[in-house]
C-alpha cells in the first residue's frame, strides 16, 4: 500500500477550493465583533450568576449544567433558531419529562440514558422545538434518577428565567442582537 503525501498541486487545489467556498458563504462560521463578544460574555456571566444567586436566596434549585449550554446559545448566538424561546423552554422541559418517565419505567441504566436522549431528539424534531442542550437535560435527569420535581425545578423555571433575562438584556445591550427573533 502506497503512502499518501499531499502534493503541492493537491494543496493548491484545496486552498483554492476553500477560498472559493469561503466567498460563496458556505464555509463561513459566524463572526462576532468585539462589542458583541463582550456583551455575550457579560450576558452569560450575569444570567448564570443570577440563577445561582436566586438558588441561594430561595429554597429552589434553579440551576443545572445543561442550562449553561442553553446560556451559550442565548447570549452567544441569540439569532439561532435553536436559541428561541420555544426551543429552550419546550425542548428542555420535554427532555426533563422524558427522563422522569424513562426512570419510572426502566430505572437508571445505560440503555435508559440512550433512550432518554434519543426520545428527546425525536420529540424535539417532531414538535419543532429541537434544542441541543436538551439532550444533556435528558441525560442528567437519568443520571440523577430525577423525580417529577426536576421538571419544574430547575429545568422549566431555569429555562423561563434565562429566556426572560436574555430578552431584557438584549434590549439594554446595544451590541447584542435583539432577542427573541420569534416567540413560537
Amino acid at each position: 500500500m502506497a503512502n499518501f503525501y499531499p502534493t503541492p498541486s493537491l494543496a493548491r487545489k484545496l486552498l483554492l477550493f476553500i477560498k472559493k467556498e469561503r466567498h460563496s458563504g458556505r464555509l463561513l462560521q459566524p463572526q462576532f465583533h468585539r462589542g458583541q463578544i463582550f456583551t455575550s460574555w457579560l450576558g452569560g456571566l450575569l444570567a448564570i450568576a443570577a440563577l445561582g444567586a436566586l438558588t441561594n436566596i430561595s429554597s429552589y434549585n434553579l440551576i443545572a449544567a445543561p442550562l449553561g449550554a442553553s446560556t451559550v446559545l442565548l447570549f452567544g448566538n441569540p439569532i439561532s433558531p435553536l436559541a428561541q424561546p420555544r426551543n429552550i423552554i419546550a425542548g428542555n422541559t420535554i427532555a426533563a419529562l422524558v427522563s422522569v418517565c424513562c426512570i419510572a419505567l426502566l430505572g437508571s441504566t445505560p440503555i435508559t440514558m440512550g433512550l432518554a436522549v434519543g426520545l428527546t431528539i425525536a420529540l424535539g424534531q417532531w414538535l419543532r422545538c429541537l434544542h441541543p442542550p436538551a439532550g444533556a437535560v435528558a441525560l442528567l435527569g437519568v443520571l440523577l434518577k430525577a423525580k417529577i420535581s426536576f421538571v419544574l425545578f430547575p429545568v422549566l423555571s431555569g429555562s423561563l428565567l434565562l429566556v426572560l433575562m436574555a430578552a431584557i438584556f438584549s434590549r439594554l445591550a446595544p451590541a447584542q442582537p435583539k432577542y427573541p427573533h420569534h416567540w413560537l
